[in-house]
């Protein structure tokens, strides 16, 4: 049986931090305060008990008084526990933060409150030294919760800054809400993953973990950040993820060329010219250019991709091979391309040689990583090609790696990530091989390939190598092409690709869109995520005009209909498409929407559509509303209203 204390009071007045009971029905008000709360705000107990006013209520800071009301009368409405946070301001005038813990219970026809106060001055001015911190610490601070869809609780200006948002951000730029309600919403839907196992190994082992990412801005362009996740406890006792990062797109950006650059000094003893694209920035740079003043002065001068692909067809290309070189770098764009009989992505065309007759050429991309690829041509007159020559500007894949030779030493100069596993090197191992230049035996010892076929290799000028790959779990077969032979000063470059290799066919996404009513894009039911209200507002208007191409100049009139089409609005616009480009290619559905010459349109026959439906005869989709969310959508509404109900 229990027994109620006889020193309860004594207890309730001087062991319990700011103890105190609150009367809920009737005149609101403290029915009882302990010393303890007396001491704790230094006013006196006759002071904070009254009959008819809350004098314990005035002691609450006029900035949380709304807050502090609205705890109360939640308090009242049925027994439950709560608690809050407010500042007290003490009788010497100094302010105090504190937690309020209360219970509420039933006694007679009473509710009645007791409440703990714990003192948490302290706490947050630790706190606010910590956000002073995070607000000018060079990197980029968040805080987000440890649900299945984290949500953000607190980002610095760093991180803000990182993510592309303005200062002061105006109608063109994508509201915080979005990333603040998702953490996801900033990363890639390739990485997502990545990312999950990230805070899952966090949140079930309680350790730290670093490593590299790549993230969206929140124009949707890709930005590669280096952080940390850690799990801490909050203020509430709840348990969040808190991650520090840093932006390291340059610091990328210089590896990925100081790469390419090894690997291109092989390439250049292959082919013509080759060129840089960039689907990340939608750039495209001329890296090497044999012979040809055409493009000589335009290496290393960034471009925009489309437009510039665009005028070099128009400008180089033989006219009946133009539309087929259009297909196929479309199909690049989209991620579309795939590799048949073991071979990468190439095609065939006649184009004008610097000396203004034309030659046929012949093109391929090889893939850097998910956003760099090569695009390498060279002129194929037959009676230059040999076997093996010809395989190895035909038959690259993925993975690629090139090295040079000398006097049996060894110096790696680029390779791709699926072929470290095949010599049995990290790539921070392969990297540190250039400087060390090992001897062959000594290079090939942790990969099983035997020294006698590698002196064929370099007999023959091809070989054939077959591994076990430990991973997969399978043998693997490796061909090597020697780009040349031994020249006088003992060098020759060798390449490698991975016979095994095959394009995986992803299958295809389903796109619905919804029209009547409010515009909505779902893919595979899942709705797509606009981060940029005007990039929406262009799908839509390609959406309205049902297939038929929509120029620069037409959308600036729709999107901003009080400014006229100049260089500023079309900069503006130019960002707006890429955006809606980059949000359609994250969700695998690019190759639904078509680009040619700065013009666009909706590939219908790629989409489900209730307006396209509709129209087809489905009269029982439309309720009288279209597009609602655009005033300009009222002239299609109208012809709709019109045939509905019969142009009464």
């Amino acid at each position: 049986m229990n027994h109620i204390p006889q020193n309860l009071p004594e207890i309730l007045d001087r062991n319990i931090t700011g103890f105190h009971q609150y009367c809920l029905s009737g005149p609101v008000a403290p029915v009882f305060v302990s010393r303890n709360l007396c001491d704790m705000l230094d006013i006196p107990k006759e002071a904070l008990i009254h009959e008819k006013e809350d004098r314990y209520a005035m002691q609450v800071h006029p900035a949380d008084q709304e807050r502090y009301q609205a705890f109360l009368s939640e308090l009242g409405s049925r027994p439950q526990t709560l608690t809050a946070q407010y500042r007290l301001i003490k009788g010497s005038g100094s302010i105090l933060f504190v937690s309020d813990t209360a219970t509420s219970h039933r006694q007679g026809e009473r509710m009645l409150a007791d409440s703990v106060l714990t003192d948490i001055t302290q706490l947050k001015a630790e706190n606010r030294n910590l956000q002073y911190l995070n607000d000018t610490t060079p990197c980029g601070f968040l805080k987000y919760t440890c649900e299945k869809t984290p949500k953000v609780t607190y980002i610095n200006d760093r991180m803000l800054k990182i993510l592309g948002f303005s200062e002061q951000p105006n109608g063109e730029f994508d509201d915080l809400g979005v990333y603040m309600n998702n953490i996801y919403t900033m990363i890639p839907a390739e990485e997502r993953g990545r990312f999950s196992r990230y805070l899952e190994r966090v949140y079930e082992q309680g350790v730290p973990v670093a490593g590299e990412i790549t993230a969206l801005r929140c124009d949707g362009t890709r930005i590669h950040i280096f952080g940390w996740v850690t799990k801490c406890t909050n203020e509430e006792g709840k348990e969040e993820f808190q991650s520090a990062f840093m932006d390291i797109t340059q610091r990328y950006r210089q590896r990925k060329a100081q790469e390419t650059s090894r690997y291109l000094h092989a390439l250049t003893e292959v082919y013509d010219k080759i060129f840089e694209f960039d689907l990340s920035a939608n750039t495209v740079k001329c890296l090497h250019s044999h012979k040809s003043p055409m493009f000589q002065w335009l290496e290393n001068v960034p471009m925009q991709m489309e437009e510039a692909t665009e005028r070099w067809i128009t400008g180089s290309a033989a006219e009946p091979d133009q539309e087929r070189l259009r297909s196929f770098f479309r199909e690049f764009y989209q991620g579309k391309l795939t590799s048949s009989e073991d071979r990468p992505p190439q095609i065939t065309y006649r184009a004008m040689s610097s000396s203004g007759n034309y030659k046929t050429y012949t093109g391929i991309f090889l893939k850097l990583d998910k956003d760099l690829s090569l695009y390498c041509c060279r002129q194929t007159p037959d009676a230059l090609e040999s076997a093996g020559m010809q395989e190895l500007a035909m038959r690259f894949t993925e993975g690629v790696v090139a090295f040079e030779v000398e006097n049996d030493t060894v110096r790696p100069m680029y390779i791709s990530e699926n072929v470290c596993s095949f010599f049995g090197y990290s790539r921070e191992a392969w990297l540190a091989l250039a400087e060390k230049r090992p001897g062959i035996r000594e290079f090939i010892a942790q990969s099983g390939i035997d020294y006698a076929d590698v002196k064929k290799l370099f007999s023959a000028g091809e070989a054939e190598f077959t591994y076990f790959d430990m991973a997969q779990n399978a043998y693997r077969r490796i061909r090597a092409i020697c780009s040349g032979n031994y020249r006088d000063d003992g060098k020759c470059y060798v390449m490698l690709y991975n016979l095994d290799a095959k394009a995986e066919e992803s299958p295809q996404a389903k796109v619905h869109i919804r029209t009547f009513g409010y515009f909505d894009v779902f893919v595979d039911d899942t709705p797509i995520a606009f981060r940029n209200e005007k990039s929406k507002e262009l799908f839509a208007l390609l959406v309205d005009r049902r297939g038929g191409f929509v120029s620069s100049e037409e959308a600036i009139s729709f999107l901003w209909e009080e400014e006229a089409s100049n260089a500023v609005t079309l900069a503006r616009y130019r960002k707006v498409a890429l955006r809606l480009k980059n949000l359609l290619e994250e969700y695998g559905v690019s190759d639904i929407v078509e680009s040619v010459n700065g013009k666009r349109r909706i590939v219908s026959e790629k989409v489900q559509c209730d307006l396209y439906d509709y129209l087809s005869g489905q009269t029982e989709l439309f309720k009288g509303s279209y597009l609602t969310n655009y005033s300009w959508a009222e002239t299609t509404l109208g012809e709709l209203t019109g045939d509905h109900f019969g142009g009464v």
